[in-house]
């Protein structure tokens, strides 16, 4: 079974309804969660790929979040070992900076919903062509500015960018198809969250998109399962099970 690494960055963001989609393909996850203190892997050879979900805080607020190094090496591992990575908000964010995007600590919440429009960069893309003319949901704390040359092939109405493809194997996103409304319930509910002062006419309108919202995220996973190949499973290091043989087991 194929097997994917997801880094959790709060209690309350997780795969979702996404988990369903991707499971009913053969596709499990291991979940790490640094934000509780858990130590995140330091190889990516026992993974297919790394997804990096969504988050509280800006990139830019180490003290919140004093595993980001950490996980930007991470990024740098499973890139050279040539295994599709996901970034979704937070997430999105990392692989933007990783690539040589500037981070800002500003504007501190972002949350809206938006016409997604593919670029020309975009034009021949799977995931720019999923989302293409499609209300989406956009959410992230802080931002970062693209690095010189570097081309989004999604960007909203505003002409903002919303997805990259930096390289065959990597997609950073700020839409969130695994965005329902129980998981913005739950942030409300999250003991300390910094949250938008409008949270909840987010989560109003996000009960009168949500149909709409369960076809763009079923849009957006065949999108990603074949623009990056997720059904093929790669190359894993074996797990040994060591076995203390006795000097009587030996005679």
């Amino acid at each position: 079974m194929k097997n994917y690494l997801v880094i959790q960055h709060t209690y309350s963001e997780f795969l979702g309804p996404v988990e369903a989609q991707l499971e009913s393909r053969d596709i499990g996850f291991s979940y790490a969660r640094p934000f509780t203190g858990q130590e995140m892997p330091g190889s990516a050879l026992h993974f297919d790929g790394l997804w990096m979900l969504g988050g509280a805080y800006p990139l830019t607020d180490t003290e919140n979040c004093p595993w980001l190094d950490q996980e930007m090496r991470l990024i740098g591992i499973f890139k050279h070992a040539k295994r599709p990575i996901v970034g979704i908000g937070f997430g999105g964010l990392l692989l933007a900076q990783y690539e040589g995007g500037t981070a800002t600590a500003e504007p501190r919440y972002t949350a809206y919903w938006t016409t997604a429009h593919k670029t020309e960069a975009g034009k021949d893309d799977k995931l720019a062509n999923a989302v293409d003319g499609k209300r989406v949901f956009v959410m992230y704390d802080g931002h970062v500015k693209l690095p010189q040359g570097m081309e989004p092939i999604v960007v909203d109405d505003d002409g903002n960018w919303l997805a990259i493809k930096p390289d065959p194997f990597s997609y950073g996103m700020l839409f969130r198809p695994e965005m329902k409304p129980g998981m913005i319930e739950d942030m409300i509910m999250e003991d300390n969250r910094p949250l938008p002062d409008n949270i909840g006419d987010i989560l109003a309108q996000s009960r009168l998109e949500w149909p709409e919202m369960q076809k763009v995220k079923d849009a957006i996973i065949v999108a990603l399962v074949q623009g990056l190949d997720l059904m093929q499973e790669r190359r894993k290091s074996p797990i040994f099970s060591l076995k203390v043989v006795s000097e009587q087991d030996g005679e």
